[in-house]
């Protein structure tokens, strides 16, 4: 089990970006978050196997009208909790 937080850049806000990342993590068994933030990039805190979160990001590239175009990602300590949810 790993945790990640990442830093989404591109076209990534007003395209359903947030609830399309909840349906995924859902679908995948991740637990975390997710939120837009006032600099037009959305934010996520993901936990779980880390060949899930990496299905997870690839499936957000599939994604239409989503174009991510950067990502900032940290390794970062785990924690408890339960289901994803969008902030």
């Amino acid at each position: 089990m790993i945790r990640k937080h990442i830093f989404f850049s591109g076209r990534v806000q007003g395209v359903g970006f947030r609830y399309r990342s909840c349906y995924i993590a859902q679908m995948l068994g991740l637990t975390g978050w997710v939120t837009n933030t006032w600099d037009d990039r959305v934010e996520m805190e993901v936990q779980g196997e880390e060949k899930s979160i990496n299905k997870m990001i690839e499936l957000l590239h599939e994604q239409n009208f989503v174009v991510i175009e950067d990502m900032e990602v940290n390794e970062i300590p785990l924690c408890e909790e339960s289901g994803f949810r969008v902030r």
